[in-house]
């Protein structure tokens, strides 16, 4: 009998999938399952099993096997055909009516994972009326699949453009800003550690900042600002990590999500090193919408923030440094 567990509706593409024996269960050699229903989309398209043979056995109906141009009409009692490895094949339901095929795949590799990627998708509604992934969808299936099955072409090529559509799509930016600041660590670290500071320095970039005490891990405090566009972005940022004087790392919640990670290290002249390691998710609404067109203004407009913040910084952390140079000891 089969676990509940172990059957996969995926009936966007005409079938459920009942898992019959796992990898865990062949120590890897293989994983069977039954195919039940009438495959359509994805499923009976052309496709290459690059690094795996596939088994098929038909148990009820008939199916119709396609490889390499060459066609089998396999019914219940037939003898079970096999697929090489790297060749293009289709399997298509064959007559009327609901059929059940029984497959392996030699070795397993991921072959159950993506399987139940594909019932995740379903779950989703990431598939189309035809039986096709939408694009994001069908480009990280590629990504993460392409060893267990991929469509009849080069690979680089179709991992060269699964990339490029989830580039597109993504709204995650990682950017990484770094310059010299002619002011001691110390006085750099306190400027950044301490948000409460940064309208003072980082200007017209922050409006207003608000926190609930002196900087320390786990302390957050709640920021308003704004770039070159015409709206203004509000945050809500946890300090995670504090190391005096080099390190200063925030979680950052609201209308951006992400991490933000200030180093700092100090250069031969007794000045500062600064890099900022900002990893961001344009979470606002119309972000989301915008992100994939205006993706280079975004980054325009990171630019032009942190040039700010270079003008800044230097001579706010030199200004607040100078009362400590000034102090003569006795």
């Amino acid at each position: 009998m089969v676990k509940p567990e172990a059957v996969l509706d995926i009936r966007p593409l005409g079938v459920v999938v009942e898992l019959r024996r796992t990898a865990e269960d062949t120590g890897g050699a293989y994983v069977e399952f039954d195919v039940i229903g009438r495959g359509r989309g994805i499923i009976a398209a052309p496709h290459v099993h690059p690094e795996q043979t596939e088994r098929h056995e038909v148990i009820e109906g008939a199916m119709e096997l396609t490889i390499d141009g060459h066609k089998h009409l396999l019914r219940p009692g037939d003898p079970a055909v096999e697929v090489p490895a790297g060749a293009t094949h289709t399997q298509r339901p064959h007559g009327p009516g609901s059929g059940r095929v029984r497959v392996q795949l030699h070795p397993a590799g991921a072959g159950e994972a993506f399987l139940r990627r594909l019932a995740e998708l379903a779950a989703a509604g990431e598939f189309n009326r035809l039986g096709f992934p939408k694009p994001v969808a069908g480009a990280a299936l590629l990504r993460d699949f392409s060893a267990v099955g991929h469509p009849p072409g080069p690979p680089r090529v179709q991992q060269a453009l699964a990339g490029a559509v989830l580039r597109l799509a993504s709204r995650e930016y990682l950017f990484v800003d770094e310059w010299d600041v002619a002011a001691p660590r110390e006085a750099v670290f306190d400027a950044l550690a301490d948000a409460r500071t940064y309208p003072e320095w980082w200007r017209p970039v922050y409006l207003s900042v608000e926190a609930d005490g002196e900087p320390a891990v786990g302390k957050r405090s709640h920021q308003r600002f704004k770039g070159r566009f015409p709206y203004h972005l509000r945050t809500t940022s946890e300090l995670v990590r504090l190391e005096r004087p080099h390190v200063v790392s925030g979680e950052v919640d609201g209308d951006l999500r992400g991490t933000g990670v200030w180093t700092l290290t100090e250069t031969a002249s007794g000045g500062t090193h600064v890099r900022f390691d900002w990893r961001v998710h344009a979470d606002r609404p119309l972000l989301r919408v915008l992100t994939p067109v205006l993706r280079p203004a975004f980054r325009w407009n990171h630019a032009w923030a942190i040039k700010r913040a270079m003008e800044g910084l230097e001579p706010y952390a030199r200004e607040r440094a100078a009362p400590a140079r000034d102090v003569v000891v006795a």
